[in-house]
């Protein structure tokens, strides 16, 4: 099934997002200069997810991708919700004061995220109640506990995604008299979600990582060329500090069915995770709250299963590992991916094809001709090689739109080959995941100006 060019195109470019951060008195203030965000299914509908938000109450800003399994409801709530309790868990006594009061007269409360969607991102009418109702109690349970210090955001992040992991297993537990919204909580804590989220403040860049999407800074050495650097760690059997973390919390009797065939109980590739309570709850809880929940629950083989050697748990954490990075005028993006593009390229291939690309959409050198007497037909050479090579790079207006395509259809000599492409977009639905993973890409673009001056 052969696709055109402009089929491509259309294909690649269906969620493309691009944001560039407001300019005041024709200055930029803010260490970011913007970002571009794409996403391709290969699930149907696609289990990824994407978020980025500026902080109203606190400087900085917020980006992150959700990599969904057993079903895209974890990850659906968690975009949703995560930037919420960060913002939270981040504000000052006073604001949270003023956020609870506001809340307890009726008045309209102060915003707290400036969000930045495509339209393709949703967020779930019926629950935003029940959201919210769970999100004040943690600001609530944040005044009691005043401490009058003000909050790192090392340990923001970390109780933030420990936080709501919390509330999505109790809400689950609790249940819901609604039955759509009873459906929905259980759908969302019996499926599971990886998170990869920054948090850009001046030169402070924050990563918290849970599971095994991953952060990279491409970074423009002095000879001009780019190099990576991995801002994250993957929480799976290929990171033998991970396999070792989880051997620790449990019996040595458990050693050999803790990781079978590289993957956490035989069964899950990710070691940390939102949601996923059949790795977290006892197995009586499980049961009550099958037993007792919908029809649709009781029918789901997932839900009714437990997981092999299944003696001590819980065997999942969604608790992130944070890495704090002080940025630097070299350091000119940052890459946000779910793991769909690190299956297919190399993290120095990405930092280079990036790189290039704002590079070269940016600034197109002046040919040098080096003092010889150029015809004014070998300059019209000269000029024409030079556009075939850049035409690719112009026809994405979007960084992770160039990405997705390198990712998708690179040949072995690492060029965009049309028929390759074609091949993989036009794939039927059930077969495009045998061939790859959805992939969700955000690339943040730094203000080496500001950087410089801090």
């Amino acid at each position: 099934f052969y696709l055109t060019p402009p089929q491509v195109n259309s294909i690649l470019k269906a969620n493309e997002y691009s944001f560039k951060v407001p300019e005041f008195d024709g200055k930029n203030v803010s260490s970011v200069l913007g970002f571009d965000s794409n996403q391709l299914p290969a699930n149907a509908p696609i289990e990824d997810r994407r978020s980025a938000a500026t902080c109203l109450q606190t400087r900085g800003m917020l980006l992150g991708v959700f990599d969904g399994h057993a079903g895209c409801a974890c990850a659906q709530a968690v975009s949703e919700r995560l930037f919420y309790y960060i913002a939270v868990s981040l504000l000052p006594h006073e604001t949270l004061l003023e956020i609870e009061n506001a809340v307890e007269s009726g008045r309209a409360l102060l915003p707290i995220l400036q969000w930045h969607k495509h339209p393709n991102d949703y967020f779930s009418k019926e629950a935003s109640k029940l959201y919210f109702n769970s999100l004040r109690t943690y600001w609530q349970e944040l005044i009691d506990l005043n401490s009058g210090e003000t909050t790192d955001v090392r340990e923001a992040l970390i109780n933030a995604f420990k936080r709501l992991d919390n509330d999505i297993s109790l809400e689950a537990q609790v249940g819901n008299p609604n039955s759509f919204l009873n459906y929905l909580v259980l759908q969302v804590a019996f499926s599971g979600a990886t998170a990869c989220v920054a948090h850009v403040d001046g030169v402070d860049l924050h990563i918290a990582n849970t599971g095994d999407s991953r952060a990279m800074l491409g970074v423009q050495e002095e000879d001009g060329s780019w190099s990576a650097v991995n801002l994250s760690y993957d929480h799976n059997a290929q990171n033998e500090h991970e396999v070792e973390r989880v051997k620790m919390e449990h019996p040595k009797s458990e050693e050999k069915s803790l990781v079978k065939q590289d993957r956490l109980l035989g069964l899950l590739m990710p070691f940390r995770a939102f949601g996923d309570v059949k790795f977290k709850w006892s197995i009586e809880l499980q049961k009550r709250v099958v037993e007792s929940g919908p029809d649709q629950l009781n029918d789901n083989e997932y839900t009714k299963f437990i997981p092999p050697n299944y003696h001590t748990p819980p065997y999942l954490t969604a608790e992130p590992e944070v890495i704090h990075h002080k940025l630097r005028p070299q350091d000119k993006f940052l890459v946000l991916a779910t793991d769909g593009l690190w299956e297919t390229m190399h993290r120095q291939d990405v930092a280079r094809i990036v790189g290039e690309y704002l590079t070269g959409v940016h600034h197109q050198q002046p040919i040098a001709v080096g003092g010889y007497k150029v015809t004014l037909g070998q300059m019209h050479g000269l000029l024409t090689e030079r556009r075939a090579r850049i035409s690719s790079v112009f026809e994405d207006q979007n960084a992770a739109t160039h990405l997705i395509r390198h990712a998708v259809g690179n040949n072995e000599f690492g060029t965009v080959d049309h028929e390759r492409l074609s091949k993989m977009l036009s794939l039927p639905e059930e077969l495009a995941r045998m061939y790859r993973d959805d992939i969700t890409i955000t690339v943040v673009q730094f203000n080496s100006h500001v950087i410089g001056a801090y």
